[in-house]
Order: structure tokens, then sequence, then C-alpha cells
């Protein structure tokens, strides 16, 4: 998990948090959504480093010699 999606998520749990015990549904709701952002930014970073692990696996496939 990147640096970034890790704050967005506890940023948006704080913010969500914050919303609850003051009755704010607005704070509620902005909350929730950092922290939605925060896992898709999770996603999208373990999906890359597994694209450019399979993309090294190819190459290096390629490179063998028999």
């Amino acid at each position: 998990m990147g640096d970034k999606s890790a704050v967005d998520k506890v940023k948006g749990k704080a913010k969500e948090m914050k919303g609850a015990v003051t009755g704010d549904d607005r704070t509620k709701a902005e909350g929730r959504t950092d922290q939605a952002k925060g896992k898709a930014k999770g996603a999208m970073d373990e999906a890359k480093s597994n694209v450019q692990g399979m993309r090294d696996s190819l190459k290096n496939k390629g490179d063998r010699s028999t």
C-alpha cells in the first residue's frame, strides 16, 4: 500500500468519526469518500506492481538461452 493511500484512509476515518461525533452527515460522507479513494489508490498501486512483475517475468523468460 502506498503512502498516499494510507494517508487518505486515515484522514477519511478521522473525518467519518468527527462527523459521527458532531452529527455532521456531510463530514461523515466526506470521510467515507476519502477512505474509498485510499482503497482505490492502494488497488491501483497493487495492480501496477503486478503488471510490472508480469512484464519483468516475461522479459526474463525471453532472455534465457538453452
